[in-house]
């Protein structure tokens, strides 16, 4: 995974003091040591000293409302600040009790009854009951707030009618609260991942009061995420929030497990360059960065190979594209586009991070599945396709533009491409950078032609990459949709049988490569820089680390 966006820092150049005339060995050890220890401590060694964790987090959050954002840099601080029913466990992201200290889940696998703890509290003190979550629910699935992720909470019995606004009464749907500790949820088919997909920041609950107290309860961009308003009932809270520069979180004390939580706090620095993120570490400012620039990860596999690391990541690099937009409402476009991409070569000599050549969507072996259909690279295919389309030999075809978000790494990626398909098809395309938030809304509103996306799993399940290319799918973005796609995602979520469900994601995968709304590049890994002193920090298939089980180590 590589960080977005770009930003300017300035070099620090040290020099060795001459030793001249009339200046002894001795005066120069002692100007040595007056310089030592007038030097300032850097962020790691006062961190270590005081458990204070430096972590780099990419470009600048949206907002800390976690039914809104749709980001892993945001996912960062939510989960430092908010806990779910569940938790995870910090090796292998096993669901933990988290606020619920138990659960029953009934004999056909369709309700779960959840039992909260008596000491659970919002960071206000208030006890947290299971009627916040039902409300918590109810605002994320109001069609008022338009909410991106909404659909992570459609296994709930009549989510998706009422989200949808098909249905009014939320008493309808699957949320019942019989009293303050006993929470049930009743589930319209068999879900297996049902409780890891509790641990989506889409389930976080939310202070409603707090939310009411600064406007309405579904409003967008409410003022109540800002220091000293948030209330949260993670394991930190919310201290500051310097735009463009820091998120700091502190230890709370109201958190159920505090006695278990090693830091002190977190501070999350906004630095929206790798070439920057990586002087940071170099000097001393980071314990852990966001990603690492690629042309760096050869030098410190030689040189420092300990602070390397290079973890799996159910994570897909993939381009967004808009059918919606002649020529490419064309499939044979598309799938010409699709087949001149030279995967192997990208992550051979762009990427350099151990990555994947991405011939499908979905991450092969995610819980046992992999795509049957691939996407080859295939010149002579792709030209064949390119000129059924009308476009022979690329004549005709007007430029495609290709839209990223400003960094340095991902510029390259479309450089790469860019030659690619000039190279195989004679096609022009031309490159468009814009800021994080600038680039977001073009995502949003569609208006691009061709756009870089990437795609982390939010459970170790094929269904978390399958669903993303329903109709009305907040994460769609393409304008593409298939019926017989639709039907067989639906028939997948019909069955707790493994490998009928897998059947039918193959054969919707299958359709979605060959329609080709997406150019799928490679499959993540993550790269990235980390001080020993980290410890608690595991390789994760999703790459959460929860915060509670970090420490640092002098």
């Amino acid at each position: 995974m590589f960080s977005l966006g770009k930003g300017k820092t300035s070099n620090i150049e040290h020099r060795t003091p001459n030793i001249g005339p009339g200046r002894t060995p001795a005066l120069f050890a002692a100007t040595l040591l007056l310089v030592s220890c007038s030097r300032p401590e850097s962020n790691v060694d006062k961190g270590n000293r005081l458990q204070i964790l430096h972590k780099g987090n990419g470009q600048e959050v949206q907002d800390l409302d976690p039914q809104i954002v749709n980001s892993v840099s945001e996912f960062n601080i939510l989960s430092a600040l908010l806990e779910g029913l569940v938790g995870e466990d910090p090796k292998d992201l096993h669901p933990v009790p988290g606020v619920a200290e138990r659960w029953d889940i009934s004999e056909d696998g369709k309700t779960y009854t959840f039992h909260l703890r008596e000491n659970a509290k919002w960071s206000n003190g208030d006890s947290i009951t299971s009627q916040d979550f039902v409300e918590s629910y109810r605002r994320i699935l109001s069609p008022a707030l338009a909410a991106d992720n909404a659909y992570m909470l459609y296994p709930v019995q009549n989510a998706e009618a009422f989200h949808k606004g098909e249905l009014t009464d939320f008493t309808k749907v699957g949320f019942e609260a019989p009293d303050a500790r006993t929470l049930i949820m009743r589930l319209a088919n068999p879900t297996p991942y049902f409780l890891s997909l509790l641990s989506h920041y889409s389930w976080f609950p939310v202070h409603i009061p707090t939310v009411q107290k600064h406007g309405p309860v579904n409003e967008r961009g409410s003022r109540w995420t800002l220091p000293n308003r948030f209330v949260g009932n993670g394991p930190f809270n919310l201290e500051e929030w310097r735009l463009n520069v820091r998120v700091r979180v502190k230890k709370s004390p109201t958190y159920w497990d505090a006695s278990s939580v090693a830091l002190n706090a977190i501070v999350f620095h906004t630095i929206d360059s790798v070439d920057v993120e990586e002087r940071a570490f170099r000097s001393g400012q980071l314990h852990v960065t966001d990603a690492i620039p690629v042309n760096r990860i050869d030098r410190y596999r030689r040189e420092q190979p300990d602070l390397l690391r290079i973890d799996p990541y159910l994570g897909t690099y993939f381009f967004r594209v808009n059918v919606t937009k002649p020529p490419l409402d064309s499939r044979l476009v598309r799938r010409a586009l699709a087949l001149a991409i030279d995967r192997q070569s990208i992550v051979d000599n762009v990427t350099r991070g151990a990555q994947l050549p991405a011939n499908a969507f979905t991450p092969p072996n995610t819980a046992g599945y992999t795509s049957a259909a691939s996407l080859p690279y295939d010149v002579p295919q792709a030209r064949r396709l390119l000129a059924e389309a009308g476009f022979p030999e690329g004549r005709g075809l007007p430029p495609i533009e290709i839209l990223f978000n400003t960094s340095e790494n991902h510029k390259i990626i479309a450089e790469a491409i860019q030659q690619m398909w000039r190279k195989n098809l004679n096609v022009a395309a031309t490159l468009l950078n814009q800021e994080q938030k600038v680039y977001f809304d073009s995502r949003r509103q569609m208006n691009y032609q061709v756009i870089r996306s990437t795609w982390i799993g939010d459970y170790n399940d094929p269904n978390s990459f399958l669903n993303l290319w329903l109709p009305g799918a907040g994460n769609n973005m393409t304008g593409w949709s298939n019926p017989e796609y639709d039907r067989l995602i639906a028939e997948a979520g019909r069955t707790a049988d493994q490998a009928a469900r897998y059947t039918a994601f193959r054969q919707a995968e299958a359709i979605l490569l060959e329609e080709a709304p997406i150019l799928p590049v490679y499959f993540y890994t993550h790269g990235f820089l980390i001080r020993p002193s980290v410890k608690g920090w595991y390789p994760t298939i999703l790459d959460h680390h929860p915060y509670k089980h970090v420490r640092l180590e002098l």
